[in-house]
């Protein structure tokens, strides 16, 4: 009767924990979600309503290059987000964007929670993910795929514990959600199921090499065919003396082993069977890369965008350096000082996830988010490990103090401090920043210039919304579409055009403008005032250059 009294208290305190949880994290969430939209949200609101207006014909629309082929990577989330648009324009965007903020974090809480068992460190570690993930926070396909992966992750824990059919449908129907929400980012899925696969192979290949089953199966067929024959008796009799004696040695190692990995030193290694149907759903998953109307994108589009050169240039695709991101580097000390100076566990696919993200950050910036996101779930599980191992009935004491008046109202008080000083920091944000984006310079064009004859040279991160404007560009940040590699007209890089380089080149001040400008034919410049761009035509031949506009932040000439 006290038992089941204790359970009950111990339920109630849970419940009520995880309410305030939820609560807390939710408004966490909505406070860093941006005021401000990024330079994609706009290009994504127009590629979105050409599609609802003419479907997707694979061609670009926005640039005045002519016949540039374009992929829609994330037609999906660019037709839903011009819906919104349409209905509630730009104040629609960002509460959408607020909102999807609070499910991924509530996402990131229920997981760790029910993986890790214990409410009061996964709201901590999804309070420290939601600072780390806020610089990423953004009206972008990127926020619906983080909540994807983080369920995908439970989906596939639960799957390996109960091999219940409704996980692996849930993996399939995600399958085809990313691979037309954000195709760039659809192979991803499959390297979150390779550590359990690894894990699953390696189990495998030990036992076969420890228990040597290959050659006991040989050795027991070779029995069978000798006493079927029934000759040579002697020899039977030696065969099955040799089968006991291999058959007692694999005894005792599976001794040693069972025993080994009731205590392991530092890594969990446990077979679960269940593990080889993931590779079943793999490839299931795989296939439904071939449900979207964009052809073999979701096959092809990341390996495209990894052979070019963009990636080489944008800065979220360069390797991070640790000294410049000392949260990251924080993160993973603490990784190694939880490893290192504790008795610890950690199961083998965690350390293979945990080692093949870090390896995926160090090579790409971009990959930071997904380790944060992903590894949550491991921080978690070690957190609660370290907890149970040197401190008696921790969960169990820290959850009673912060279910007590004072302990909720200390975590109130803490949250809504650090909420205040985000809302503090964007009271004089903007949905549309002027300082970034040419606003009146656009109404200036659209007022003076005829844009159907015009060839207008403009920066690669507000060209985005200069087609949002209607005005037809010469870069923006779909860096792809104007990468060779993706516009090429028959498929060989070498037919197509490096638009993106020319661009580079000449805003770097490594190519001289005048001969960007005189091989695109280009008509117009529209530049920031303290642009390189800027400072050449300046100090260039002013009969070739006639100012039409300027403000306090950009500068529009005409190129005569």
């Amino acid at each position: 009767m006290k038992q089941n009294k204790k359970n009950e208290n111990k339920m109630k305190a849970s419940t009520k924990f995880t309410i305030l949880a939820i609560i807390l994290i939710a408004i966490f969430s909505f406070v860093i979600s941006p005021i401000t939209l990024q330079n994609d949200t706009y290009y994504t609101i127009k590629i979105g309503e050409h599609i609802f207006q003419n479907g997707i014909d694979m061609k670009d629309p926005f640039s005045w290059h002519e016949n540039l082929p374009y992929t829609y990577p994330h037609w999906l989330y660019d037709l839903l987000t011009y819906f919104v648009y349409s209905l509630f324009s730009f104040k629609g965007i960002c509460i959408i964007t607020a909102i999807l903020s609070m499910v991924l974090g509530i996402s990131i809480f229920m997981v760790n929670k029910n993986l890790s068992r214990n409410e009061v460190i996964s709201f901590v570690v999804t309070i420290g993910t939601m600072y780390l993930l806020k610089d990423y926070i953004t009206a972008r396909a990127q926020l619906v795929t983080f909540i994807l992966f983080i369920l995908e992750i439970y989906f596939i824990e639960r799957f390996l514990q109960t091999r219940n059919k409704k996980y692996a449908i849930g993996l399939i129907i995600m399958s085809i959600l990313i691979a037309n929400l954000h195709a760039a980012v659809w192979p991803f899925m499959f390297v979150l199921f390779l550590p359990y696969i690894g894990e699953w192979l390696v189990i495998n290949i030990s036992d076969i090499v420890l228990y040597k089953k290959l050659q006991m199966r040989f050795n027991k067929i070779r029995l069978k065919m000798l006493i079927k024959k029934n000759k040579n008796q002697d020899k039977i009799n030696k065969l099955k003396e040799h089968i006991e004696k291999e058959e007692l040695q694999i005894e005792k190692i599976k001794s040693k082993r069972k025993e080994y990995n009731k205590n392991p030193y530092k890594i969990r290694i446990i077979k679960n069977e269940n593990a080889k149907w993931l590779i079943l759903i793999m490839i299931l998953c795989g296939l439904m890369g071939l449900l979207t109307p964009i052809g073999d994108a979701p096959y092809t589009y990341l390996s495209k965008t990894m052979l070019g050169n963009t990636t080489e240039n944008i800065n979220e695709h360069l390797p991070i350096t640790l000294i410049q991101n000392e949260e990251i580097l924080c993160v993973l000390t603490i990784f190694l000082a939880i490893l290192i100076f504790t008795n610890t566990k950690i199961k083998l696919s965690d350390l293979f996830m945990l080692g093949g993200l870090t390896f995926l950050m160090l090579s790409s910036k971009r990959q930071s988010s997904i380790f944060v996101l992903i590894c949550s779930i491991i921080l978690s599980k070690m957190l609660v490990d370290v907890s149970e191992n040197y401190f008696k009935d921790f969960n169990k004491r820290i959850l009673k103090v912060f279910t007590t008046k004072i302990g909720m109202y200390c975590i109130i008080a803490i949250v809504l401090i650090i909420s205040g000083t985000f809302i503090k920091d964007k009271k004089d944000d903007t949905i549309i920043d002027e300082s970034s984006y040419p606003v009146d310079a656009c109404d200036y064009i659209l007022e003076n210039v005829d844009i159907q004859n015009m060839k207008l040279y403009n920066d690669y991160n507000y060209g985005s919304y200069i087609l949002y404007r209607d005005i037809p560009v010469f870069i923006d940040s779909r860096a792809d579409l104007y990468a060779p590699e993706f516009n090429s007209p028959t498929g060989d890089p070498k037919d197509g055009q490096d638009i993106f380089m020319d661009f580079l080149n000449t805003s770097q001040g490594s190519t001289y403008c005048e001969d960007t400008f005189k091989k695109y034919n280009i008509t117009h410049i529209l530049v920031p005032k303290n642009s390189k761009v800027n400072m050449a035509i300046t100090k260039a031949d002013n009969s070739k250059y006639h100012k039409l506009y300027q403000d306090s932040n950009f500068v529009l000439y005409q190129r005569n």
